[in-house]
């Protein structure tokens, strides 16, 4: 039997992650994506394109469900 050891490279891209931004549990972020600011990605999402400023995602992939707004205190 012959073993065949194959090299990749491990390629890194970082993740924008903006401010007030809430990652839910088991979502997987993808490289090189930017969550804007306030955004929000749902429990479980796969998010492989950059997702717009107060703009929630949910799914696999990922689509945009709501916008996010906030009452003003």
């Amino acid at each position: 039997m012959i073993i065949r050891s194959f090299r990749c490279p491990l390629v890194t891209t970082p993740i924008n992650v903006g401010a007030d931004v809430w990652i839910c549990a088991r979502a997987f972020i993808g490289p090189g994506v930017h969550l804007g600011d306030g955004s929000i990605a749902g429990a479980g999402a796969i998010v492989m394109k950059n997702v717009p400023p107060w703009t929630i995602v949910a799914g696999n992939p990922a689509v945009p469900v709501k916008e996010r707004k906030l009452e003003n205190h």
